[in-house]
């Protein structure tokens, strides 16, 4: 398959490597919403189209972002069982509708045994998937709810291209690892203090900078 040239590794490997990578890649399809991985060994997933959300849950069920992938992307973490040493129950939803090229569990695993461009790549994707969690430990432990919020109001305002989210509180909540009614609340006293206004489905961003600020600020 001519697409699994865009494996960021694929042109380091050996006729053998890419024989291998190109018999074994699959398309797949996700609808918006839909589960493309709940812990399971899906496989290596590199984004082709759309976004995926990677996301992690507490024992009392509460959903929390870990990080975001876009097109050109690729997520380990859905090939865990693949990695040697590797154990990660972390879940990955479509946040719209998501093209995606997927690489077998198993033959990702021979493929990291053998050829060493891949082996260079999983080490590194692992470190910068670690930084990023440790980067979600660390916000979730030294700021503070409403600047959390104003963080990531501002982070949807930039996927969606404008100041008007689309989104609903609920989502809003799963993304920080909350209750809908923590966030509703906060967006509330936003929308009093004149930073969002509130219309059923989505928040207007009014005031930026004010946002932005608050974004910063640490416990």
């Amino acid at each position: 398959m001519e697409e699994a040239g865009r494996f960021p590794f694929y042109e380091q490997l050996s006729a053998a490597g890419k024989g291998a990578l190109s018999r074994s890649v699959r398309v797949r399809t996700f609808t918006c919403g839909a589960e493309v991985s709940r812990g399971e060994c899906t496989g290596l997933l590199y984004v082709s189209a759309g976004r995926l959300r990677a996301y992690t849950m507490s024992a009392e069920g509460r959903e929390i972002t870990l990080y975001r992938l876009g097109a050109g992307e690729v997520c380990l973490f859905s090939a865990a069982c693949a990695v040697q040493g590797m154990q990660a129950e972390i879940f990955v939803r479509a946040e719209e509708e998501t093209r995606v090229l997927l690489l077998p569990p198993e033959v990702y695993r021979v493929l990291a045994e053998s050829e060493p461009p891949v082996s260079a790549f999983t080490a590194s994707l692992t470190a910068r998937r670690l930084s990023n969690v440790l980067w979600v430990l660390d916000e979730v432990l030294n700021k503070k709810f409403d600047a959390r919020l104003a963080a990531l109001l501002l982070e949807e305002a930039g996927y969606a291209g404008e100041d008007t989210v689309r989104t609903t509180h609920e989502k809003l909540a799963a993304h920080l690892g909350t209750v809908r009614e923590a966030v509703s609340r906060m967006l509330r006293y936003f929308e009093e203090e004149g930073y969002v206004s509130l219309f059923r489905g989505g928040v207007r961003i009014e005031d930026r900078a004010a946002l932005a600020s608050l974004a910063e600020e640490r416990k």
